[in-house]
């Protein structure tokens, strides 16, 4: 899979989008650590366990790289920055039952804003599965030559 180039100085504002999830009942909100096993094991049931390990590493982090969607308690979604490298977005993933409702937008926009306000000026999105989705949210670039990226010597983990 390729990386992306975002311009974080660039981005759509954020207000709007999580204006839109709170009228629809959908807070996005960046993790706190007593959530940590429940966020996980989400994740892991979810996507798989490589990805609830690089989410494990947001949580690391002060403060915590990681934003959830939750609506009535129940996490629909997820995104991560800064887990797998610095500068790099993701892993990042919404329920299969609740795509389509913006979701997915709005957990990338509140990480990219996170990360911009940490100082940097370009965001790294890694191993991109849709790259459309990506380009039209916040007009991010394919990295000519990026595949397979940093992931090339990662061992694999048993689903």
């Amino acid at each position: 899979m390729t990386d992306m180039l975002v311009k974080l100085y660039e981005l759509p504002p954020l207000e709007p989008e999580l204006a839109q999830m709170h009228r629809d009942g959908i807070d996005v909100r960046r993790v706190v650590p007593t959530e940590k096993r429940v966020v996980l094991d989400w994740v892991a049931q979810h996507f798989d366990k490589q990805w609830a390990s690089e989410c494990d590493v947001a949580f690391a982090r002060q403060p915590a790289s990681c934003f959830i969607a939750v609506e009535h308690g129940r996490i629909l979604g997820f995104a991560c920055y800064d887990a797998t490298a610095p500068n790099f977005f993701g892993p990042t993933g919404v329920d299969e039952t609740q795509r389509g409702r913006g979701i997915g937008r709005a957990l990338l926009l509140a990480c990219l804003h996170a990360m911009k306000s940490q100082g940097y000026a370009y965001g790294i999105i890694g191993g991109v599965g849709p790259i459309e989705f990506y380009q039209r949210a916040v007009g991010a670039i394919v990295i000519e030559g990026s595949t397979p990226g940093i992931y090339v010597e990662s061992l694999a983990i048993e689903m």
